[in-house]
């Protein structure tokens, strides 16, 4: 089964979370990893931030993306990193 079809099929993720899975798919690097604020994600999926914060809990919950804080050299927050999990297969 393909990496989409699998998303799509899946019915434990709802509508925003394959959404964001999708996006973070499309934009991460070659190890799986994108660096997306959520206000950029928000914007570019005409979806509200809040949105967003609530896919990537339930991505996260379910192992699909792992999530690492970043921080600048004075301490200040700066975007999170997401790191794609690989999907294991249902078959």
């Amino acid at each position: 089964m393909s990496y989409f079809s699998e998303i799509y099929g899946d019915p434990e993720l709802s509508a925003r979370a394959k959404q964001v899975l999708v996006y973070l798919h499309d934009r991460a690097n070659k190890d799986g990893e994108s660096w997306y604020a959520i206000g950029t994600m928000a914007k570019d999926l005409s979806l509200s931030r809040s949105t967003i914060k609530r896919a990537l809990t339930e991505l996260i919950r379910q192992g699909r993306v792992e999530k690492e804080s970043r921080f600048r050299e004075n301490g200040g927050c700066t975007s999170n990193q997401y790191r794609l999990r690989e999907i294991e297969s249902h078959d």
